[in-house]
């Protein structure tokens, strides 16, 4: 695990007393994001919406879950913030599949996402509302939301809560959560990692001597699905990868191609190197996927 990481989910026992000493900001933290979600104004914007969105940070799974379900319908806009992008307000990522925008001005997850899903529409607003009234102009029928537990919209409220959980049940920066982890209770579907919903990777373009390389949250998760690899660059969330220094490592190390999750392919397209895939996928249970469909047809009718 990565230091902040460990911090969070594995702490010693120094960090176990900065956690302690940390927690007057913690609960101020904490109630402040309480009143913004409930007090903020209530917005029905005529159009069904479902938001995939989880309690505490790091990955728990949003964005595969999203494709999951996502696919099985048309006429559907992605909206999300665009982590790690370096441009800023709303930007159109594709529309049925027909890609207008790169990483660098979207974000991996947003190009990630318009790859997979040539059925939708996929835009990045740090305002939802903004990027909501866009998707309607441009008549879609469906909206998925991602990480949009804290709006006050009209919306049916799924949240994931993973198998790996901070070691303390605090909010920023005393723990990982968002939130108190009562909230889990305001979700209308709640669905846990391991019964609800479980993992499956599999490995695309294997090689014999593949390096690791990636910038995802808590990427001590990939361990178990992880064959033999002849080094590891773990980088923070949503990192840009510097090519030169991956260039020298994986000369140094005489790697065969890069091991990297789907996220990562984006930004490294143009490297030149030989790309080996963790490519993740969400296998949901029969009734949560049936529980949106009613959302979904009640909503339209």
């Amino acid at each position: 695990m990565r230091g902040i990481e460990r911090y969070f989910y594995a702490p010693s026992l120094w960090q176990k007393a900065l956690a302690i000493v940390l927690l007057p900001i913690s609960a101020l933290y904490c109630v402040i994001a309480t009143l913004k979600r409930v007090f903020s104004r209530y917005e029905d914007f005529g159009i069904p919406i479902i938001s995939v969105g989880n309690l505490v940070i790091g990955g728990s799974g949003k964005s595969p879950f999203i494709l999951e379900v996502a696919r099985e319908y048309s006429k559907v806009c992605i909206i999300l913030r665009g982590y790690g992008r370096k441009s800023k307000g709303l930007k159109v990522v594709s529309v049925n599949g027909e890609i207008f925008e790169d990483s660098t001005n979207v974000g991996d997850e947003a190009i990630m996402m318009a790859k997979a899903l040539k059925n939708a529409s996929v835009i990045v607003c740090e305002n939802r509302k903004k990027g909501i009234l866009e998707a309607k102009k441009r008549g879609v029928s469906i909206i998925f939301l991602d990480d949009g537990f804290r709006f006050n919209f009209k919306k049916l409220n799924i949240l994931l809560q993973p198998k790996l959980e901070p070691y303390f049940d605090f909010c920023i920066p005393s723990g990982g959560y968002r939130e108190r982890k009562s909230a889990y209770k305001k979700a209308d579907i709640l669905i846990k990692e391991g019964i609800d919903y479980k993992r499956e990777v599999k490995l695309v373009n294997p090689t014999k001597r593949m390096l690791l390389l990636t910038a995802i949250a808590n990427p001590s998760r990939l361990d178990e699905y992880l064959p033999d690899v002849v080094g590891k660059i773990t980088l923070k969330d949503h990192s840009y990868f510097d090519k030169a220094k991956i260039l020298e490592e994986y000369a140094r190390l005489k790697a065969t191609s890069l091991l990297v999750t789907q996220k990562d392919v984006p930004k490294l397209e143009t490297f030149g190197l030989p790309l080996s895939v963790l490519q993740l996928e969400i296998v949901i249970i029969p009734e949560v996927k049936q529980s949106i469909r009613e959302y979904i047809a009640k909503a339209l009718s």
